[in-house]
């Protein structure tokens, strides 16, 4: 046998046991699909598919009732009201320090991150016994607040930093790495040509991280109109003035009002859906444009 059938031999025995070693049976592969069907199925599609069938059980007028009574109306507006508060907020801290974080290097860097992250690790419950120990009357500054009679726990501002502190990780986190991948040289080569930092930003770095900024924004919104925890700490559960709409739904719940608990929920569950579909054409767009680009270059 030659030397070239020889080593033909062997690379085509290396390259089938690889390919045998990495190439799995058919019925793995269906298994393994089964099983992340079945538990979609039984762990998200049935649940959310029960809230609707509830919802819905005794008529779309009993249904449509539950959700203009006025405390549902008030949840509605609060928890929309919230979210346009704390998302812009968010949306300017998230873009100022993912630019600092990624075109800077200064001492503090990695606290800073660090500090970033911390709302993932902090429990909701215990971000609004913060705000308590901080606001409440028994509080740092409850006696200066209670003396120039401002509100802040068991009020509307109490709801919108609860609701920012746990957001904060949302647009800064989804910005730091696509502009860590960017790298610093567009910003410079606009330096170099004169231009100011707002014209950097809105000319150089805004079209780069569009869709990236966007997708954060869509995630802090979502995250901002579902919060639970640190706002039910912070809000007192005053019906028509606090209750956003998770917190409205618990009252329902436990007072048997099970056909409006439900129906409330169904729209909370709507807005997420609503939010799921926006993030994934999102996705498709910033997928769409990365491909155009890279056809370009």
């Amino acid at each position: 046998m030659s030397g070239a059938v020889v080593s033909h031999w062997v690379v085509h025995s290396h390259r089938f046991e690889t390919n045998a070693a990495t190439r799995e049976p058919a019925w793995v592969k269906r298994l393994l699909i089964a099983i992340a069907l079945a538990f979609f199925a039984l762990f998200l599609l049935l649940p959310l598919a029960t809230v609707f069938a509830e919802a819905l059980r005794r008529g779309w007028v009993v249904y449509f009732a539950a959700l203009t009574e006025p405390d549902a109306r008030s949840a509605i507006k609060l928890t929309l009201l919230v979210a346009a508060i704390a998302v812009p907020l968010n949306l300017v801290f998230g873009v100022a320090a993912a630019w600092a974080v990624a075109k800077f290097n200064f001492r503090g860097k990695q606290l800073l991150t660090t500090l970033i992250d911390l709302p993932f690790s902090v429990s909701p419950v215990v971000a609004g016994l913060m705000y308590v120990l901080l606001f409440g009357s028994q509080g740092w500054f409850g006696a200066w607040l209670l003396q120039n009679d401002f509100k802040i726990i068991f009020a509307m501002p109490g709801l919108v930093l609860a609701t920012v502190f746990v957001t904060v990780p949302f647009i800064a986190r989804e910005l730091i790495p696509l502009m860590e991948a960017q790298g610093r040289e567009d910003e410079e080569a606009a330096v170099v040509l004169g231009a100011s930092g707002w014209q950097i930003f809105w000319h150089v770095t805004l079209p780069n991280i569009k869709w990236g900024l966007l997708y954060g924004v869509i995630l802090c919104n979502a995250r901002a109109m579902g919060e639970f925890g640190a706002v039910s700490v912070v809000s007192g559960h005053i019906r028509g003035r606090t209750n956003t709409m998770p917190l409205y739904v618990e009252i329902l719940y436990n007072e048997y009002n099970f056909a409006a608990a439900f129906a409330v929920a169904s729209l909370l569950a709507l807005l997420a859906l609503l939010t799921l579909v926006v993030k994934s054409v999102v996705e498709w767009r910033g997928q769409q444009q990365l491909s155009a680009d890279q056809e370009a270059t």
